[in-house]
């Protein structure tokens, strides 16, 4: 049974609670927080103790694993003292903002050999994977074009944008990511546009709500990204594949598949209120994940690399929307 620790009490981190204290395979041991009456109360709603010292957290005789969903600017820092203390990882993205800093420990945690996962939970909706088998499969004929959709519900607020890096960085680089996992394939350059329409304070952040995002691909194909931070709908997500021989796609997914027939009308079911209702199931599958690979002795993905190169994708996306120039990504 793998012992836990878990860094961070706030929204996402009772996420990862939840599902850390439904593993059976998991001891979860122990919670910390910078806020300690918060580690508490959502310790004691999970059965756990909550600590106030690190080194409870970082201590090889009690813990074998840590869960890193403090808060961005710490994860660095929490990443690279569980690599000397020998333990196995499961970091939220990004490693920082920083991409110098990010490689820089990333390179630090792989010297000391330990399994590190970053926490890119989409990799793990049943549909996507079912995409990806049916690429990999050779069923849609060779990848020309990719169309994926990442549509929020309410834009942030200022002081979560403040901290967030940019749209680029915090929302789009997830679709980045699947980008790279569906494909096999690292893109080359990017160019991406934007605009902050649902919030136009945004641009006192150099941000945007509402962006436009083309890859190329080392092959030629090419890659688009809608990201939009508010709809008036609900979450809406989707990823179309157009390949030589045909095309896939992960449909709008609705609340519900019932359909309700009205003279003149058909009234179906909505949408998801927010992304997290739409992705939830993907937090405790990446996570299983995560254990299996520790009690298997197999390497954990996605890995340190995977979410470097997504964060190198993001990078060259936040250069281009403010230069206005396609941008190389150096990977």
């Amino acid at each position: 049974m793998q012992r836990f620790a878990l860094l961070g009490a706030g929204f996402i981190g009772s996420v990862h609670a939840a599902n850390l204290a439904a593993h059976r395979g998991i001891d979860f041991s122990r919670i910390y927080d910078i806020d300690h009456d918060r580690a508490k109360a959502l310790a004691e709603v999970h059965g756990t103790q909550a600590v106030s010292d690190l080194d409870e957290v970082f201590d090889p005789r009690e813990v074998d694993a840590v869960f890193i969903a403090s808060s961005t600017d710490t994860h660095a820092e929490h990443l690279a003292r569980a690599a000397d203390a020998g333990l196995a990882v499961l970091c939220e993205k990004p490693i920082d903002l920083d991409l110098r800093r990010a490689r820089e420990t990333a390179a630090h945690a792989a010297g000391r050999g330990v399994p590190v996962m970053v926490d890119f939970n989409r990799r793990f909706d049943r549909d996507y994977v079912e995409l990806k088998r049916i690429i990999d499969a050779g069923e849609v004929g060779a990848v020309e074009l990719l169309q994926l959709s990442s549509r929020g519900p309410a834009v942030p607020p200022l002081s979560y944008i403040a901290a967030s890096g940019g749209q680029m960085r915090d929302q789009t680089v997830h679709f980045f990511d699947l980008v790279r996992w569906l494909t096999g394939l690292d893109p080359v350059e990017v160019s991406a546009v934007g605009s902050a329409l649902a919030e136009p304070r945004l641009a006192d952040y150099d941000d945007v709500d509402t962006s436009a995002v083309t890859l190329r691909l080392p092959t030629g194909a090419l890659v688009q990204i809608d990201s939009i931070r508010r709809t008036s709908y609900g979450y809406d997500e989707r990823i179309e594949v157009f390949g030589s021989e045909g095309m896939a796609e992960t449909q709008r997914r609705r609340t519900g598949a019932v359909s309700r027939y009205r003279a003149g009308q058909v009234i179906d079911d909505g949408l998801h209120p927010g992304w997290f209702e739409l992705v939830k199931p993907t937090y405790a599958a990446a996570l299983a994940h995560f254990v299996s690979a520790l009690e298997d002795g197999t390497a954990p993905t996605p890995s340190l690399e995977d979410g470097l190169k997504a964060q190198a994708i993001a990078e060259a996306a936040t250069r281009s929307l403010h230069s206005g120039r396609t941008e190389r990504i150096e990977h």
